[in-house]
């Protein structure tokens, strides 16, 4: 016991060093204001950027790996202990002891009441995520093989289909099999039903930095909600295999000041309406002023990305706004 106790002493004082590699890991900024994406020799999860992902982070960081390392040190120790206290030189006779009770009561309690106290936790997080009660938007998100399509009802059911950049067409700084023709561009500080489903196969909605994570069923509605924090751009992707194509799923959302969401939904709709082109949020200030618009002699940069040609996968079909 004495072992034990010395191996549980030094353990100990690493537990805030094993803490804070995480963290070390989340604290490596992104180039160009991206602040939600992976990075290299992460080894931990993406930085909270919604509610939901804190939580997430909190859970992770501050209950779970401090569980696991004192697990993995006390076992270690005891295997250690027994592979010293019982070898065959010092116990030449062994021992034909096969029952102690108040062991195998600890060994039973004990680990339930380690579960105990992260279901707790766990399932409060669960039913956090679930769903907002006081939402200021719906968004409609349906899987397809292979891209996404956005419907925005309360923007006079703005709808367009998100493809993925072929890496020959990338520009400089974009990230591969991240970026997308026409990004999900949403409201910070706003609370946003998600509502999700697919069109053909099981696909699932993945953000890590924002803490959404909810698979897209046929024939099923799913619920989940965010609330973005700050503005940035923040990547996820399908992470349930959905066939030859299901690495060419990435989600990229851009989260902006309200107003100047609402002057890019509006701007989106019109354009939308009359040449089927979806504009870049850069088309809109974030005090909701529009800069210009394809139509209206924007500068090169604008113009280009108002309509980016993405030659869709093999096998799917193109959509709204392509």
């Amino acid at each position: 016991m004495r072992l034990l106790r010395r191996c549980a002493g030094l353990a100990l004082p690493l537990l805030p060093l094993l803490h804070g590699v995480p963290a070390f890991a989340q604290s490596q900024g992104a180039p160009g204001g991206v602040i939600g994406e992976p990075h290299d020799w992460q080894i931990s999860l993406q930085p909270g950027y919604s509610p939901v992902m804190r939580d997430v982070v909190w859970l992770n960081n501050d209950i779970v790996t401090p569980i696991i390392v004192v697990i993995c040190v006390l076992v270690a120790a005891l295997l250690g202990y027994v592979l010293w206290r019982f070898n065959a030189a010092r116990n030449p006779v062994p021992s034909r002891l096969t029952h102690n009770a108040p062991l195998e009561i600890a060994w039973t309690v004990l680990p339930a009441l380690v579960l105990v106290g992260m279901a707790i936790p766990s399932f409060r997080l669960v039913f956090f995520e679930n769903r907002t009660n006081d939402p200021y938007m719906t968004l409609n998100v349906t899987g397809h093989q292979w891209y996404w399509e956005y419907d925005y009802p309360g923007q006079g059911n703005l709808d367009f289909m998100s493809n993925l950049i072929p890496q020959d067409q990338l520009k400089p700084g974009e990230p591969r099999l991240l970026t997308v023709n026409h990004p999900l561009v949403l409201p910070v500080g706003e609370n946003i039903r998600i509502l999700e489903t697919s069109g053909d196969v099981i696909h699932s909605f993945f953000i890590p930095s924002l803490g959404v994570q909810r698979y897209a069923i046929p024939g099923q509605t799913i619920e989940t909600w965010v609330k973005i924090d700050q503005p940035g751009t923040f990547y996820g992707e399908c992470n349930q295999i959905c066939g030859l194509g299901h690495h060419e799923m990435p989600i990229e959302v851009q989260g902006v000041p309200l107003p100047q969401f609402l002057a890019w939904a509006k701007l989106a709709k019109q354009q939308m309406a009359e040449n089927g082109s979806v504009p870049p949020v850069s088309a809109v200030l974030p005090g909701g002023t529009v800069v210009a618009s394809a139509d209206q002699g924007a500068t090169t940069e604008v113009a280009e990305a108002t309509h980016r040609e993405v030659t869709p996968p093999a096998g799917s079909s193109p959509g709204k706004g392509d």
